[in-house]
């Protein structure tokens, strides 16, 4: 899990990007996404997009993972966030990352600011740690599926989350004011407070 190392993100191009999307994308159908199948998803050829792969994998932004009948590749934490803040930047809802506010068991908090450097607080939804692995018996995210990605639970608690919050917030209740969400983290209005 740990912390939102940003040190990778500026020596990342677009074909790492393409390659992170598109290992996201086989995730939708795979718990490891072979790298037979990444290639054509990305629109890359078979030798780059295999040297792409150990480079995101060598930064942990992709794990490489074998059993008996699969060898293949999964998203991390890691190349969720890079992937949620590459869009929420192209959106230039977000500029930069600052320090760390908060850790719990659902998320982690960041400082981030736009151009203007107006500071946000940017909740980064960790669902699936070990401290929170009862989760699909408490919760109504994955319907009826037996077998659900966690990325994928913590995408729909920030969707859910951005919903209600606007919706308090629209109706005049003391919220912070959302701003905007992408995968699993939301952006809000930075409140001074205390706990």
């Amino acid at each position: 899990m740990g912390k939102l190392n940003m040190a990778v993100l500026r020596y990342l191009s677009g074909q790492h990007f393409r390659v992170l999307t598109a290992v996201e994308m086989g995730m939708k159908n795979h718990e490891i996404v072979p790298g037979s199948l990444v290639a054509p998803i990305a629109s890359l050829k078979h030798g780059g997009c295999n040297k792409v792969l150990r480079e995101l994998a060598k930064h942990k932004l992709l794990a490489y993972e074998r059993t008996k009948t699969v060898q293949g590749y999964r998203l991390t934490n890691a190349g969720y966030d890079y992937l949620a803040l590459r869009t929420l930047s192209s959106r230039q809802v977000i500029s930069s990352v600052g320090n760390q506010m908060g850790v719990g068991k659902e998320s982690d908090i960041y400082i981030v600011a736009n151009e203007d450097e107006q500071q946000f607080a940017m909740k980064l939804h960790r669902l699936g740690r070990t401290s929170f692995r009862s989760l699909k018996n408490k919760r109504d995210y994955h319907k009826h599926r037996h077998k659900m990605s966690w990325l994928y639970l913590s995408r729909l608690a920030a969707m859910k989350e951005f919903a209600y919050m606007k919706a308090l917030y629209d109706r005049g209740f003391p919220v912070p004011k959302p701003v905007d969400y992408n995968r699993h983290a939301v952006i809000m209005e930075l409140l001074d407070g205390y706990p």
